[in-house]
């Protein structure tokens, strides 16, 4: 199996290096672009780890030289390895990647000082003595971890999980005896919101943030944390707060009140003992950053406030240097994202993304340009169904339905680039492959295989639906 995984990325990657390229595009630019699919279906076949990938891809590329033309490496002023290093390494210079970085370090915070854990334990503890209640309990605590950890796994999977997954004990039901008393309604309502919240911030999502850089560069563009979140604010509300009230009635538990779950937060509370002056360091440090991103962009850089923030940690020693160090998940994608950066980067050097740009327009003319954006927000959702990874998707696809967007006359951009935003977190939803928490509530034994492609695909519509209510609202209010 691993054989085929390797394979298959290789062998497209060759195939199309050997095709003649279309018209219009340099033969250096097609083989570059066949490097760049290679390395994407890789990322989602995943022979090796993604870093690892994206590292091997980017090396492959400042060895060959690929990048630049024949012309550029026939002239001898131009220094191709010197500029081919210069290029491989430019990722690791990106604000934004550092700034995914230090989101990641908020959430290792989270995690030592027992924040979130707390958290999730006093919502539950004010909000469990009914199903329904626990499952609003549930969607706020992720909601309040969501703007401060980019990591949706770490936030859902690795902090709300394994809290809930001791609560369908209590009434004696498990992944092979009564799923469906309450285990799946919670596990349902944990995976659904993480997909909203995902959406509601700009550091709710590593590839969010991915996005917003290439948005920047492509467009020219800008995504304030403050526009994004305002903009998400007409559906974010009303999904949250319909979300569990609509899984309850769409999948309803068999058990809908729940006594012993907040005596059971309480004793949990308890052994956890007095807020520690760690948590409370933490709960003010994060606090600053928010208040930072909100209201001080003018006057310092979120990724200067995202390090500031850092630095205060290791200083007043609620995280240490050794666990920084040791916090493989920030670094992983530090690593990941740098090269993707540089990867997406390379499409636009060597003249793809225009030319693609060019051919869409070219196919698009004719239509009017809001019913392209609105299409062209549904393909971009939808065809998510063939990814395992949000990051991989926003690498291969974001550029090129930019550029097809760009590229048709009078076509509303800002609109335009906010919704395909907010569709990463969303159709996190459609499968149990589509995104990082997936996997996890697909093994956890109490949501059925057939339970959860179908609710994956209602609320799936459902999200698609709001999201293109969003976009009608947004050219309303141009």
């Amino acid at each position: 199996m691993r054989r085929l995984r390797i394979a298959l990325p290789l062998f497209a990657g060759l195939g199309l290096a050997l095709l003649a390229p279309p018209d219009g595009l340099a033969p250096h630019a097609w083989r570059y672009f066949a490097v760049f699919v290679t390395v994407i279906l890789a990322l989602i076949t995943e022979p090796l780890p993604a870093a690892a990938v994206g590292w091997i891809g980017v090396t492959f590329v400042a060895v060959t030289g690929v990048l630049f033309s024949p012309a550029q490496h026939a002239d001898s002023a131009f220094k191709a390895p010197a500029e081919a290093i210069k290029w491989a390494l430019a990722g690791f210079s990106n604000a934004t990647v550092w700034l995914i970085f230090g989101a990641f370090v908020f959430s290792l915070g989270y995690e030592k000082t027992g924040l979130g854990r707390r958290i999730a334990l006093v919502l539950v503890r004010r909000l469990g003595g009914r199903t329904l209640g626990l499952g609003y309990a549930i969607t706020l605590a992720d909601l309040v971890l969501a703007p401060f950890t980019p990591s949706n796994t770490a936030r859902s999977a690795g902090a709300v999980y394994p809290i809930i997954r001791n609560i369908p004990a209590l009434y004696g039901a498990g992944p092979d005896e009564a799923p469906r008393k309450i285990g799946a309604y919670l596990m349902w309502v944990a995976f659904a919101s993480t997909c909203v919240t995902s959406a509601m911030f700009v550091t709710a999502l590593a590839p969010n943030l991915l996005l917003v850089n290439i948005v920047r560069d492509r467009v020219g563009i800008g995504i304030t944390w403050t526009q994004w979140a305002l903009g998400f604010l007409p559906i974010g509300v009303p999904l949250l707060a319909a979300l569990p009230w609509l899984i309850f009635r769409l999948f309803p538990p068999e058990i809908t009140s729940s006594a012993e779950v907040p005596a059971w937060a309480a004793r949990e509370l308890v052994a956890m003992g007095r807020v520690t002056r760690a948590e409370r360091i933490m709960a003010g440090l994060v606090g600053l950053a928010l208040g930072s991103w909100i209201f001080a962009g003018r006057w310092i850089d979120p990724t200067t406030t995202a390090l500031a923030v850092i630095a205060l940690l290791l200083i007043t020693r609620t995280i240490t240097w050794d666990d920084l160090v040791a916090h493989k998940a920030a670094w992983n994608i530090l690593a990941w994202f740098a090269t993707l950066v540089a990867l997406a980067d390379g499409l636009s050097r060597v003249g793809f993304i225009s030319w693609f740009g060019q051919r869409a327009a070219t196919v698009l003319s004719g239509y009017p340009p809001t019913f392209v954006m609105l299409m062209l927000v549904v393909v971009f959702f939808l065809i998510h169904y063939l990814f395992a990874s949000l990051t991989a998707h926003t690498t291969a696809l974001l550029p090129v339905v930019l550029a097809a967007g760009a590229a048709v006359p009078d076509l509303p951009l800002q609109p335009f680039v906010m919704l395909l935003g907010y569709s990463l977190g969303l159709m996190g939803v459609l499968t149990p492959y589509a995104t990082g928490p997936a996997p996890v509530y697909y093994a956890c034994g109490f949501l059925d295989r057939r339970d959860f492609w179908r609710l994956g695909l209602v609320f799936g519509a459902m999200f698609l639906a709001a999201l293109l209510a969003l976009g009608a609202w947004m050219l309303v209010m141009i």
